[in-house]
């Protein structure tokens, strides 16, 4: 069991909030860590992942506009799925990841490249990373840079 997702889980529970993932490039790891949290399901509603733009559009209303002008690695996408997820799921606090896996990539968008954002009732959060490492390490960084992330809403930091 990952320590921060317990973490989570735990000050989520305390706070009576709930939780819900919009997630791309981990595919369902940020969701996978929280259920495997006992009690999770106290905390966490569920999750949408959208790979490809499509479901990005369709299941999280991201714009089309902001997708070919920002990209889907970006700011802009990332705070559009974690409000899109927010709404959709209905929860108080939705945390979304776009990101570049690798091993492609560019100076300009490198390989572990990710955006993350979390949105709630106080507004949204957002952090840019550089991971370094293959698909598997760059992928569970983003995950628990996400938990982190929704650790700093909860507690409002």
């Amino acid at each position: 069991m990952n320590p921060l997702a317990r973490e989570v889980v735990q000050r989520m529970t305390e706070k009576g909030l709930t939780l819900g993932t919009a997630e791309s490039t981990v595919g369902g790891m940020i969701g996978h860590l929280i259920t495997d949290v006992p009690g999770s399901s106290k905390v966490f509603v569920g999750g949408i992942t959208a790979y490809h733009g499509r479901p990005k559009q369709m299941l999280l209303n991201v714009p089309a506009e902001t997708l070919r002008d920002a990209g889907s690695v970006s700011k802009e996408a990332t705070v559009a799925m974690a409000r899109g997820g927010r709404a959709a799921l209905q929860v108080d606090l939705c945390v979304a990841e776009s990101g570049i896996a690798g091993p492609s990539g560019n100076p300009e968008r490198p390989s572990g490249l990710y955006w993350i954002a979390v949105s709630g009732a106080d507004g949204d959060r957002t952090e840019r990373h550089v991971f370094q490492g293959d698909r598997e390490a760059t992928k569970l960084a983003a995950a628990e840079a996400a938990l982190r992330l929704v650790l700093a809403a909860v507690e409002g930091r």
